[in-house]
């Protein structure tokens, strides 16, 4: 006879996706990554196509036959309402994956592979920037966090956006001077910002490519310029203001939870970064522990569909120990 797998975990972000069939007992019984999800540009059906292709590459790769999941846990980049969120685990059932399905967006999959239990807050600033709460008894705090509309600012976008508007003004002489104006056109082997917005605006260099500016922003603040260094704290601003209305939100300012940073910008560590966001959630919420997430999101994903499950405390911690030994 087949295994019947627990639960098919699914981490499905912007740019890859990662799923993994998890048995009773917490063993990773089968995984495999795959494409992004990313269903405004695909539509919703051919975005779950991609997604099956993922699944089914991780049952070829099983080591044992594997048979119909109890529940199907995912945790989806561009869920970002209710709605999107029921629509997308109906979805789901209807494809048979698993007898029942429940779908997250993919910042709650980062906050629980971080914690022992769900309870805590967690700030992802990646592409962009998002953050949501979560107390044992279900209850949650999130935002909309779908760009600028819903009030937000930053990501590695939108910090890559405001290094080259500064830049660009600064050779212009609407804006104050910044070593950005240097530094950002000869990270591409340019000589200039007004050759760098032709080249992007012309599609010489790749729109992929813009996240690259990013880096160079915290590079340059580093060595001191006012501009960027006023950009990084900001940020940090950001990320410190989402973190304490999820906080409040659930009733936690003070108590002793932790604050977990996660996504490409955050888990660079840059110091002023990451140093300002501890030491103003040190005053905002004195008994916060703040860390980098450093586990998959897709641990996450598998540990909130064995809480649904009601899995015992051994369940998870193998399957914990699991992506621990990972590289």
């Amino acid at each position: 006879m087949g295994v019947t797998a627990a639960v098919l975990a699914i981490d499905a972000g912007n740019s890859k996706s990662d799923v993994a069939f998890v048995g009773e007992d917490g063993a990773v019984l089968a995984a495999s990554r795959g494409p992004g999800f990313q269903p405004p540009l695909t539509g919703a059906d051919a975005a779950l196509d991609v997604l099956g292709d993922t699944v089914r590459a991780a049952l070829d790769s099983a080591p044992v036959p594997i048979g119909r999941v109890r529940h199907v846990s995912a945790c989806l980049a561009n869920a970002d309402f209710p709605a999107e969120e029921a629509e997308l685990a109906a979805a789901l059932h209807a494809r048979a994956w698993g007898r029942t399905a429940e779908v997250r967006n993919d910042t709650f999959a980062i906050l629980r592979a971080g914690v022992d239990e769900p309870l805590g807050v967690a700030v992802v600033c990646g592409a962009g920037i998002n953050c949501v709460g979560m107390l044992p008894d279900g209850r949650t705090a999130r935002f909309l966090s779908i760009g600028r509309i819903s009030g937000d600012w930053g990501g590695g976008s939108g910090l890559a956006e405001e290094a080259m508007w500064w830049a660009a003004r600064a050779e212009d002489g609407r804006g104050e001077p910044t070593a950005l104006a240097r530094a950002l056109p000869e990270h591409f082997g340019l000589a200039s910002v007004y050759a760098l917005v032709e080249a992007l605006h012309l599609g010489r260099i790749p729109a992929g490519r813009r996240h690259e500016l990013t880096p160079v922003l915290f590079a340059v603040g580093a060595a001191g310029d006012p501009v960027a260094r006023a950009l990084v704290d900001r940020q940090a601003d950001e990320v410190v203001a989402m973190a304490t209305v999820a906080l409040d939100r659930l009733g936690l300012l003070d108590a002793e939870v932790p604050v977990l940073l996660g996504g490409s910008v955050l888990a660079a560590r840059h110091p002023r970064l990451n140093g300002r966001i501890t030491e103003l959630l040190a005053v905002k919420a004195p008994r916060a522990r703040v860390h980098v997430v450093a586990e998959p999101p897709v641990l996450g994903a598998a540990l909130l569909g064995l809480d649904r499950l009601g899995a015992p405390a051994e369940a998870r911690d193998r399957l914990r120990a699991h992506y621990a030994r990972r590289p």
